[in-house]
């Protein structure tokens, strides 16, 4: 890889060494990348920022908003299928500081939901893109999942075996699709205006790739007085431009 590329034009190397920044925070499959990080930072003598996989997503989701999302602290969502948390980051000299999750779901993440559904459905896996589409076709809205929200924390498992009930009971699939999306929608519209008021924030970033649905957004802003910002369209998902930026502020902002 090294050979592809001008390596005095590498000023600084980042890695995700870890998934989020709580103390417990671990898998293993991060420990290849960090070797392989400290190994090239230290063969050619730059610094090694460490970073998580949480700020990357957050991080990319702020490129080009930076003085939008000015606040501090600000609140994001990191919507994926491994993640759905409420958090809230504080900027330090306008970089991305401490970020502290104060809520989320602790059963099923957004992206198993999708998932789970789309693939009854005879969707692929993932089935995001695929069960937004099918949920853009439905005529019949009436499909109301419940919304289980508790302060700062949500729960999606019980809606899914909703799901699965009524596909078997020969729901019409586009109207299941697009009640995950509604339930979604309020679901995460409960937990921001919650957030909103406990915080008294004003702005709210969402990140990950749940965060990329635009009738989420679609659905989820009409639920909210509030401004919502969200990634560029590509970066919803991404975590390696996250973790560069990240590097890229603190090497910009180190003394030399």
């Amino acid at each position: 890889m090294l050979q592809e590329v001008d390596r005095g034009a590498i000023r600084a190397v980042a890695v995700s060494s870890k998934p989020t920044a709580a103390e417990e925070s671990y898998m293993p499959v991060f420990l290849a990348g960090k070797l392989a990080a400290v190994a090239i930072a230290s063969s050619l003598g730059v610094p090694l920022y460490e970073t998580t996989h949480q700020a990357g997503h957050v991080r990319a989701a702020l490129l080009g908003q930076e003085t939008l999302v000015s606040e501090s602290p600000f609140l994001a969502m990191h919507l994926s299928g491994g993640t759905t948390d409420l958090l809230l980051v504080r900027r330090e000299d306008g970089l991305i500081g401490e970020i502290d999750r104060i809520g989320g779901c602790d059963d099923l993440h957004a992206g198993q939901f999708v998932d789970r559904v789309g693939v009854r459905l005879g969707l692929p896996f993932p089935s995001g893109i695929s069960l937004e589409a099918l949920a853009r076709t439905a005529g019949d809205h009436s499909i109301k999942l419940p919304s289980s929200v508790k302060g700062l924390n949500c729960s999606f498992s019980g809606q899914e075996t909703q799901c699965q009930r009524l596909i078997e009971g020969g729901a019409e699939e586009s109207a299941v699709a697009y009640a995950v999306y509604d339930c979604m929608a309020r679901t995460f519209g409960k937990l921001l205006t919650n957030a909103f008021t406990e915080t008294g924030c004003k702005t709210a970033l969402l990140s990950g790739g749940v965060s990329g649905s635009l009738l989420l957004r679609e659905l989820l802003q009409q639920r909210l007085k509030h401004k919502l910002f969200y990634a560029q369209s590509g970066l919803s998902s991404d975590n390696a431009v996250g973790t560069a930026l990240l590097a890229r502020d603190r090497f910009e902002h180190s003394p030399r």
